[in-house]
């Protein structure tokens, strides 16, 4: 080994005794059992309902909370206790308002969290559990979930207790008890893409993740639309602001990012100003049906941006050819004194007919008023402080695919052609497909954010084939019908084709040549990936190819459950198996509902950290502290004594 880098790590561990006493620290964190890994698909901006699954874990802390208690403890409390773990402030103020807070009250709640963290916590050293604990309280907590001496236990629970009540520090301590159950309860936690749009505060969402200890993202097409608006893409600008108008979401927008609007709902005042827009009312879910912005203001917005997005797009395909998406410049298509457009040789009427910013002639052309806002609009994401660094934290932790203890996980697809091989896909004239594409495109993506100048202005555009190209793996359909959907209406004509790769993937010896692919154990791994809605009322199951693959988009969005039927996924891997939390519909200002849990594949025995990638990476620390105790000893490196 480099003596350089063993000179570096005698810095850490400068004599024997301290490397050899980590070599044992080490060696005994590995014999832990594996910690819970966490997998969410398809937030899409429902915080709430997010909010709750990360608190309950899913409804896993229900679960210890019936093995903890359930032979003492009467259903309706661990019901009331569970509903203080997972949000203590709010159900402390309620608790006291009712009057319910009594000294007993206060001991057995204490008693009964120390019970339920001491088996959350069981899996974990000491020391980890000390550092998530605040600190001001950590000498107190460690004591209480560390008492051996089954003999006192009772005595010494009831003494420190006593002194907590005592001192009048029962609310942060139990609020610290409660965020403490929380955080060792996910120990990894996996979010399989599309955070954005439909719902109405993907940026709560962001808050939280940012403060979760061990998080990763794989990046779906809504997120990669944010991150290239962010990065100045115009059409994607044009987009986000449409979606989050046609959703009612403008809290998002100002409140959120502090995005400025007025120019827009101006522009739209002028323009539309005589035209009702009936088909640009924005769609509402609770929380934004009392949205402050008229409705009918909001439907000229929708319609102001709706119209420029279009126009934004068909200027990227006529830039990019190579793109094969001639067929999306609909505008291009129309023939507007007809109030007819042309798609795939058949001719529709219109449902719209009244573009007073459109030029006939050359359709694609922004009008004067239109370029002049969207330099207002690019700007003003562009100066988005908060933005910044939620995309930010998007690129750190996010990427097309993620490898995490030999199973793949991906937001959308692994292109592939209709004989079932991986399809070729070219960007800037070089050819890439599976692994080779999706690396390809993490760069791209990295270089349009960070580099502003013009050397990355294809990669700025190509942010937007990730968003809806046919062989897009974030998109993974052959076209979006952004257009028929709005001007046509028509069914078959509004339809979208998926990618190949959802037909073959439903085999699974197919999933085991992606796995192989991956250089993946195609027989313990596994395919992770959201994206595509799973019909559970049309019989449909997130488990597929024999157990291969695992879709867990259910549909968290209120968009998709009338279509779904549930709310939502959660895949739940711990020390003993794989299971999935089927979730319902999220009533908001509720405790909601414990999801139902069933194990999908039970392991053959228990994992532990060995067993992981954490565990490869310890054991390599282990063999580098090794060589370090042999440089010592024959004192190729000198021992410090200080």
């Amino acid at each position: 080994m480099d003596k350089k880098y063993l000179t570096l790590l005698a810095k850490e561990y400068p004599n024997i005794e301290s490397a050899a006493g980590e070599m044992v620290n080490l060696s005994a964190i590995r014999s832990l059992p594996k910690g819970t890994e966490y997998f969410f698909s398809d937030l899409h901006g429902e915080y709430e309902a997010f909010l709750y699954m990360i608190k309950s874990a899913s409804g896993i802390i229900r679960r210890k909370i019936d093995l903890t208690l359930g032979k003492t403890v009467s259903g309706a409390e661990r019901e009331t206790l569970a509903n203080l773990i997972y949000d203590p402030e709010k159900e402390l103020k309620r608790l006291r308002q009712e009057g319910a807070i009594t000294d007993e009250w206060k001991r057995l709640t204490i008693y009964r969290l120390i019970l339920v963290c001491e088996v959350i916590s069981a899996k974990y050293t000491r020391s980890r559990v000390r550092k998530k604990i605040p600190r001001g309280l950590v000498y107190i907590v460690d004591e209480l979930l560390n008492v051996t001496d089954d003999v006192n236990k009772d005595y010494y629970f009831e003494k420190i207790i006593n002194t907590i009540i005592e001192t009048d520090i029962v609310d942060s301590f139990v609020t610290s008890l409660c965020h403490l159950i929380h955080s060792l309860a996910i120990d990894k936690l996996h979010i399989i893409g599309d955070i954005f749009d439909r719902g109405p505060r993907p940026d709560i969402i962001m808050d939280e993740l940012l403060l979760m200890h061990d998080v990763d993202i794989q990046w779906g097409n809504h997120d990669i639309s944010w991150i290239g608006a962010a990065a100045g893409n115009a059409a994607l600008v044009a987009n986000v602001i449409r979606i989050s108008v046609k959703y009612n979401n403008f809290d998002l927008l100002e409140d959120g990012y502090g995005l400025n609007l007025r120019a827009l709902a101006v522009f739209a005042g002028e323009t539309y100003g005589e035209d009702p827009c009936p088909l640009y009312y924005p769609q509402t879910y609770d929380d934004n049906i009392y949205d402050p912005i008229d409705a009918g203001l909001a439907a000229k917005i929708h319609k102001a941006i709706a119209v420029i997005q279009l126009k934004l797009e068909a200027q990227l395909v006529h830039r990019h050819p190579e793109w094969g998406m001639e067929g999306r410049d609909l505008f291009g298509r129309a023939d507007f004194a007809a109030g007819t457009v042309t798609v795939d040789g058949k001719t529709y009427p219109l449902r719209d007919t009244y573009f007073p910013t459109v030029d006939p002639a050359n359709p694609a052309e922004l009008s004067d008023a239109e370029k002049e806002l969207m330099t207002i609009l690019i700007n003003s994401f562009g100066h988005s402080g908060k933005l910044r660094k939620h995309i930010r934290f998007l690129l750190a932790k996010g990427a097309t695919y993620k490898i995490c203890n030999g199973n793949l996980l991906f937001h959308g697809c692994i292109p592939m052609d209709s004989s079932g091989e991986l399809m070729s896909v070219k960007i800037g004239g070089e050819s890439f497909c599976g692994k080779a594409l999706l690396d390809e495109i993490n760069l791209m993506v990295n270089r349009a954010y960070f580099t502003r100048d013009c050397s990355a202005d294809y990669e700025r555009d190509f942010m937007w084939y990730l968003w809806c190209g046919a062989a897009s793996p974030l998109y993974g359909k052959d076209k979006l019908a952004f257009f028929e959907q709005y001007f046509i209406g028509d069914e078959e004509c509004g339809k979208e084709h998926y990618n190949d790769y959802y037909k073959f993937s439903e085999n699974a010896d197919i999933c085991k040549k992606i796995l192989r692919h991956f250089s993946i154990n195609e027989e313990k791994g596994h395919i992770i990936n959201g994206h595509v809605p799973v019909k559970i009322k049309d019989g449909e199951s997130p488990v597929k190819a024999d157990g291969k693959l695992f879709v867990i988009d259910g549909g968290i969005s209120k968009a998709y459950q009338k279509t779904t039927g549930i709310a939502g996924y959660t895949l739940i891997y711990d020390s003993h198996s794989l299971s999935l939390a089927e979730h319902k519909p999220f009533v908001p200002r509720s405790n909601g509902e414990t999801p139902m849990i069933r194990v999908v594949e039970k392991l053959e025995s228990r994992a532990n950290i060995s067993d992981t990638d954490k565990g490869a990476e310890l054991l390599e620390r282990i063999g580098d502290l090794q060589k370090l105790l042999c440089a010592y000893r024959s004192g190729d490196i000198k021992e410090n004594s200080d």
